[in-house]
């Protein structure tokens, strides 16, 4: 199975920008979809952009668009979710998590998860 790490959550200002990363181990990322989620207080967790494993295609949560971009780096068996234009909505705990098939938006279809790493853009 895949191992997921999540790094680069930190304080930004509302504006401002943040690269999130997910490293891989275990096994190549490269065999997986790989997800970008979020979940701020009291929410359910919402999907915010994936990438596929078969073309590297991305897809985003309609909230995100424009101002996210999420990327692979397969020989460094990582992925990355840059995001800019930070609002204070933005604010929320944000998880990577991979699945063997295409990608899709609902938390059930992924098998590993990170443990998440924390965003928070003040105004």
């Amino acid at each position: 199975q895949v191992q997921l790490v999540e790094s680069g959550g930190g304080l930004v200002q509302a504006g401002g920008s943040l690269r999130l990363s997910c490293a891989a181990s275990g096994r190549t990322i490269s065999s997986y979809s790989v997800g970008w989620f979020r979940q701020a207080p009291g929410k359910e967790r919402e999907f915010v952009a994936s990438t596929a494993r078969s073309d590297s295609s991305s897809y985003y949560g309609d909230s995100v668009k424009g101002r996210f971009t999420v990327s692979r780096d397969n020989p460094k068996n990582t992925v990355y979710l840059q995001m800019n234009s930070l609002k204070p909505e933005d604010t929320a705990v944000y998880y990577c998590a991979s699945r063997a098939g295409s990608p899709r938006t609902s938390i059930y279809e992924y098998s590993y998860w990170g443990q998440g790493t924390q965003v928070t853009v003040s105004s």
